[in-house]
C-alpha cells in the first residue's frame, strides 16, 4: 500500500465518523421535534457542528482525490478549527449537560473523536509544505464569522449556542473578553503551526542534496543511512516538501 492509498483511507475512516456523528445528532434532534427544516436550524447553530460539517465535507473530497481538500491550508485550517472545538469542549462545556442515548454517543464522536483524529491525519499523512503568516489569518475568518452569527442568532432568538458567548446573562463586556480570548488562542496556535512547519520545509531542502546518483550528502551523511533509512526519510519528504517545491 502506497502513501496516497493510505492516505485516502484514513481520510475516509475521518469523513465516515463525523458523518456519522452530525447523523446521529440530527436524527436525535428530529425525533424530538418531529420537523427537517427545525431540525436543520437547531443544529446549524452550533460551533461543533459546523466544524464537524467541514471535517466531513474536506474528508470526503480527500477519500475522492480531489486537490483542492488535499491542500496542505486547507488540511491545517481544518485541523486547527476542530481542535478548537475539542479544546473548549473539554475546558468550558464537558459535564455541563448529562446526554443519553444518540445524543451521548454523538457527544463522543464530535467532541472527542474528530478532534483527535483529524491532528493524527496532519501528522501521518497530510503535506506540510506552502504554509505562511497568511493562512492564519485565512483560517481565522471561520470562527470570527461563527462567532458574528451566533451572536446575532441569539440576539434575534434569545437563545445562544454556548453560555460562554451568553449576552443576558454575562452582558457584552464578558461575552467579549470570553471572545477575544478564544480568538487570541486561536491565533496564537496558527501562526506557530505555520512558522514551524515553514521552518522544518526549509530545513529539509536543506538536508536533502544529491550527488547525482540519488544519495544524500550533507546532514544525512553523518548518519550514515542505510538504503531502508533513506527510503523511509524519501518517502517523508515527500510528504513534507510539496510536488512543486523546488528542491536544491
Amino acid at each position: 500500500m502506497n502513501v496516497e492509498t493510505g492516505s485516502r483511507i484514513a481520510a475516509a475512516c475521518v469523513a465516515a465518523i463525523a458523518w456519522a456523528g452530525l447523523t446521529v445528532q440530527s436524527v436525535d434532534i428530529f425525533y424530538q421535534h418531529s420537523s427537517i427544516l427545525l431540525t436543520l436550524w437547531i443544529v446549524l447553530g452550533f460551533f461543533t457542528i459546523t466544524t464537524n460539517l467541514l471535517v466531513a465535507m474536506v474528508f470526503t473530497g480527500i477519500t475522492a482525490n480531489r486537490a483542492l481538500f488535499s491542500k496542505a491550508w486547507v488540511v491545517a485550517g481544518t485541523m486547527l478549527s476542530i481542535l478548537l472545538v475539542g479544546v473548549i469542549y473539554a475546558l468550558l462545556l464537558h459535564g455541563l449537560t448529562e446526554l443519553s442515548g444518540g445524543s451521548a454517543l454523538a457527544n463522543v464522536l464530535l467532541h472527542m473523536v474528530t478532534p483527535a483524529l483529524v491532528p493524527l491525519f496532519w501528522i501521518f499523512f497530510s503535506r506540510k509544505g506552502g504554509l505562511s503568516w497568511k493562512h492564519p489569518l485565512l483560517w481565522a475568518i471561520y470562527p470570527l464569522s461563527y462567532l458574528v452569527y451566533s451572536l446575532a442568532r441569539g440576539g434575534a432568538t434569545g437563545k445562544y449556542a454556548y453560555p460562554f458567548i451568553n449576552v443576558p446573562t454575562l452582558g457584552w463586556a464578558q461575552t467579549a473578553f470570553n471572545a477575544v480570548c478564544i480568538a487570541v488562542c486561536f491565533m496564537l496556535s496558527g501562526f506557530p503551526l505555520a512558522t514551524i512547519v515553514s521552518a522544518l520545509v526549509r530545513l529539509h531542502r536543506q538536508a536533502k542534496s544529491y550527488d547525482g546518483r540519488g544519495h544524500y550528502t550533507a546532514a544525512c551523511i553523518y548518519l550514515r543511512p542505510t538504503p531502508q533509512i533513506i527510503g523511509i526519510v524519501e518517502r517523508y519528504h515527500r510528504r513534507i516538501v510539496p510536488s512543486n517545491a523546488i528542491t536544491p
